[in-house]
């Protein structure tokens, strides 16, 4: 599966559930980055030959149009319904491995 690189703000809840299905994430926190900028998640991210996950949409997608070089990243739309929002993700990285230099939004949908 996927590995995965979590932004600060990403639910740790959704996290634990996308371990569930196998994908390998790393959260900020884990990291020991926390407090990094947006720009600085996406370089560390991109070192580490992971895709970045997020619900900070407007600036990493803005970071994309500006430097499509990275190891992708996931914006996806709040969703407080966690089990839909990992397992769209999921099927999101499934479909469109591999990942690098993609942006994939994810939106709510059942």
């Amino acid at each position: 599966m996927a590995d995965l690189y979590a932004d600060e703000q990403f639910p740790k809840t959704v996290v634990g559930k996308l371990r569930d299905l196998e994908h390998d994430v790393l959260t900020v926190q884990e990291a020991g980055k926390r407090g990094d900028s947006d720009k600085q998640v996406l370089e560390f991210a991109t070192e580490q030959e992971r895709a970045v996950i997020t619900i900070n949409r407007k600036d990493f997608i803005r970071l994309h149009q500006k430097n499509s070089d990275h190891g992708g990243i996931i914006a996806c739309k709040q969703d407080n319904d966690w089990q839909r929002l990992a397992t769209n993700v999921n099927h999101a990285v499934i479909d469109n491995a591999p990942l690098k230099g993609k942006l994939i939004r994810i939106r709510r949908k059942s």
